[in-house]
């Protein structure tokens, strides 16, 4: 008998700390976390330019004989209030894809390996802004670019 006492006792004290801790975790919570942030703040907070990252990552096999593989995510900033101009991004997707797989798998490994970066950005920018009517495309990022 006096063990289950015992251990009766044990639980209800560890049912009161437990309780306690829950209390006392809520109140810090309430009254010393910082407040998630409202709609409204999130929108003044976000900055006027924005990411475009819809052509995703590309696996482009290179022009050698024997392939190589050339792995590339290119993005590139855009205004998303501009909605025309957003929705023209989003229709071009696919050729933008096509023009970029068609320009980088025209080189071997070797050719790859000689280009300047910039120097295929810049080009992929000007084929990119070649089939855009509504706007352009002024700084193209690859934060992907290997040869393999």
């Amino acid at each position: 008998m006096k063990i289950s006492f015992y251990v009766y006792r044990a639980l209800i004290i560890c049912i009161i700390l437990l309780g306690l801790l829950i209390v006392c975790g809520t109140l810090y919570g309430v009254f010393f976390s910082s407040r998630p942030q409202t709609n409204k703040q999130i929108d003044v907070l976000q900055s006027e330019a924005q990411i475009f990252s819809g052509i995703g990552r590309l696996r482009v096999p290179t022009a050698d004989p024997e392939p190589g593989v050339v792995i590339i995510f290119v993005s590139f900033v855009f205004d998303p209030n501009d909605r025309i101009f957003s929705e023209e991004l989003a229709l071009r997707v696919r050729d933008f894809r096509d023009i970029t797989a068609d320009y980088i798998g025209s080189f071997s490994i070797a050719e790859l390996h000689m280009l300047d970066e910039e120097k295929i950005k810049t080009e992929l920018i000007s084929r990119f802004n070649a089939i855009l009517r509504l706007g352009r495309i002024d700084t193209l990022f690859f934060s992907d670019f290997l040869i393999l």
